[in-house]
Protein backbone atom coordinates (compact mmCIF):
# COMPACT_ATOMS: atom_id res chain seq x y z
CA UNK A 1 0.00 0.00 0.00
CA UNK A 2 1.06 3.55 -0.66
CA UNK A 3 1.53 5.90 2.28
CA UNK A 4 -1.61 7.83 1.38
CA UNK A 5 -3.64 4.60 1.32
CA UNK A 6 -2.21 3.56 4.69
CA UNK A 7 -3.13 6.93 6.18
CA UNK A 8 -6.68 6.68 4.84
CA UNK A 9 -7.04 3.13 6.18
CA UNK A 10 -5.67 4.19 9.56
CA UNK A 11 -8.02 7.17 9.79
CA UNK A 12 -11.00 4.98 8.93
CA UNK A 13 -10.05 2.42 11.54
CA UNK A 14 -9.43 5.03 14.24
CA UNK A 15 -12.81 6.67 13.65
CA UNK A 16 -14.47 3.32 14.30
CA UNK A 17 -12.75 2.77 17.66
CA UNK A 18 -14.98 2.80 20.72
CA UNK A 19 -12.57 1.92 23.55
CA UNK A 20 -11.27 5.16 25.09
CA UNK A 21 -8.16 3.41 26.44
CA UNK A 22 -7.05 2.34 22.97
CA UNK A 23 -7.80 5.81 21.61
CA UNK A 24 -5.69 7.33 24.41
CA UNK A 25 -2.84 4.92 23.69
CA UNK A 26 -2.87 5.81 20.00
CA UNK A 27 -2.87 9.49 20.97
CA UNK A 28 0.08 8.97 23.32
CA UNK A 29 1.97 6.99 20.70
CA UNK A 30 1.49 9.72 18.12
CA UNK A 31 2.61 12.36 20.62
CA UNK A 32 5.88 10.48 21.13
CA UNK A 33 6.44 9.85 17.43
CA UNK A 34 5.78 13.39 16.18
CA UNK A 35 8.64 15.89 15.95
CA UNK A 36 8.65 18.43 18.77
CA UNK A 37 7.51 21.38 16.63
CA UNK A 38 4.47 19.39 15.46
CA UNK A 39 3.67 18.25 19.01
CA UNK A 40 3.47 21.80 20.29
CA UNK A 41 1.37 23.04 17.40
CA UNK A 42 -1.05 20.12 17.78
CA UNK A 43 -1.32 19.92 21.56
CA UNK A 44 -0.59 23.50 22.58
CA UNK A 45 1.51 22.14 25.45
CA UNK A 46 5.26 22.53 25.78
CA UNK A 47 7.56 19.55 25.87
CA UNK A 48 8.71 20.28 29.44
CA UNK A 49 5.13 20.45 30.70
CA UNK A 50 4.34 17.14 29.05
CA UNK A 51 7.42 15.50 30.58
CA UNK A 52 6.45 16.84 34.01
CA UNK A 53 2.91 15.53 33.58
CA UNK A 54 4.24 12.14 32.53
CA UNK A 55 6.30 12.00 35.74
CA UNK A 56 3.24 12.90 37.79
CA UNK A 57 1.20 10.24 36.00
CA UNK A 58 3.84 7.63 36.84
CA UNK A 59 3.92 8.69 40.50
CA UNK A 60 0.13 8.38 40.65
CA UNK A 61 0.05 5.08 38.71
CA UNK A 62 -1.93 6.69 35.88
CA UNK A 63 -0.64 4.61 33.01
CA UNK A 64 -1.35 1.54 30.93
CA UNK A 65 1.16 -1.30 31.18
CA UNK A 66 2.44 -2.95 28.03
CA UNK A 67 0.75 -6.22 29.04
CA UNK A 68 -2.59 -4.47 29.58
CA UNK A 69 -2.26 -2.57 26.29
CA UNK A 70 -1.50 -5.80 24.44
CA UNK A 71 -4.46 -7.50 26.14
CA UNK A 72 -6.76 -4.62 25.19
CA UNK A 73 -5.56 -4.73 21.59
CA UNK A 74 -6.06 -8.50 21.42
CA UNK A 75 -9.60 -8.12 22.80
CA UNK A 76 -10.32 -5.34 20.31
CA UNK A 77 -9.00 -7.39 17.39
CA UNK A 78 -11.07 -10.40 18.43
CA UNK A 79 -14.25 -8.30 18.49
CA UNK A 80 -14.15 -7.97 14.70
Amino acid sequence: MKTSELKTDLLNRITQLQDPRIIAEIHNFLDVEMPQNQQDSVSGTSYDERIFQAGEDCKNAVYLTEDKANQDIEEWLNEK
